[in-house]
């Protein structure tokens, strides 16, 4: 177990924050995962959902299934919904991963709303929903957008995003356990409800740490990585040194250090306090 863990654990003890798990990869090597407050061994990630999805839309675009300019009709082709908005035939994935396709903020959220009012399809309840903008023209922060991306992740992959995300990255990185969400009609949500442990969920920051790599095997290309770096597509500055990456609602966190070449990623609820978590790592001394 590396000293950075174990003095983070009592940083985090000492503070009263409820942290259940850390998980770390540094210098490239094995992903480490250390115990704080016990709970299960897998929590629920909220938004960090969202670089997950981010990171099967790489792997298909990698593969020539889909790129940002798609437009979302044409890949749903026969499972498209009805609709009578017309801007629908202008959202691209890329609206969808910058939350700008023109969808009410705060849709589709199982997380902080009852479910049952999306009804049992919740693809033709979003597309039903009125937009706010022309897509493209406002940013509205949207569980919906990445509801859709896990359906257009799914057209294009032939299988669920979890299913896909297991063939091609989960059991590679050796992941442990992932289960995710689902809709009534089985279709993951894409935008939360991923659960997994912590050193699992360090190894996918480890992947953007590196333009692509984990211990010497590439699984994303270095176009896409810069690609989801520069747009961005989930993954935003600290505002703490150069560290960079995405949170979840109730204290979740996965942050890159690209000085210290660490990834960390966190479980925790409720009072946690990610900005500093995050400079206790930048102001480590090894």
């Amino acid at each position: 177990m590396s000293r950075f863990l174990e003095d983070l654990r009592e940083f985090c003890l000492q503070q009263g924050y409820c942290v259940y798990s850390i998980g770390e990869v540094k210098d490239g090597g094995d992903a480490e995962e250390i115990t704080v407050v016990p709970g299960n061994a897998c929590q629920n990630g909220y938004s960090l959902a969202k670089l997950f999805t981010v990171t099967a839309i790489g792997l298909l675009f990698d593969r020539g299934k889909l790129s940002p300019q798609d437009r979302a009709v044409d890949l749903l082709g026969s499972a498209c919904p009805r609709f009578s908005e017309p801007r629908w035939e202008q959202v691209t994935v890329h609206h969808l991963l910058t939350h700008t396709a023109g969808l009410p903020g705060g849709c589709l959220d199982i997380d902080v709303m009852d479910s049952n009012t999306f009804g049992e399809d919740y693809l033709q309840y979003l597309f039903s929903l009125p937009f706010i903008a022309d897509p493209g023209e406002q940013e509205a922060y949207s569980d919906g957008a990445f509801y859709l991306l896990s359906c257009l992740a799914e057209q294009a992959a032939g299988k669920r995003l979890l299913d896909f995300l297991w063939q091609e990255l989960f059991f590679p990185l050796g992941v442990r356990e992932a289960a995710w969400s689902c809709c009534p009609k089985g279709h993951n949500m894409g935008a939360t409800g991923l659960y997994m442990r912590s050193d699992d969920t360090a190894k996918l920051g480890e992947l953007y740490r590196t333009g692509g790599v984990y211990q010497g095997t590439r699984y994303l290309s270095e176009e896409w990585v810069a690609l989801a770096k520069a747009a961005p597509y989930e993954l935003h500055p600290t505002g703490i040194g150069r560290t960079y990456g995405k949170g979840g609602m109730c204290g979740q966190k996965l942050f890159i250090d690209p000085d210290k070449n660490r990834v960390v990623a966190f479980h925790g609820y409720v009072n946690v306090e990610p900005d500093e978590i995050i400079r206790f790592e930048h102001n480590y001394t090894e």
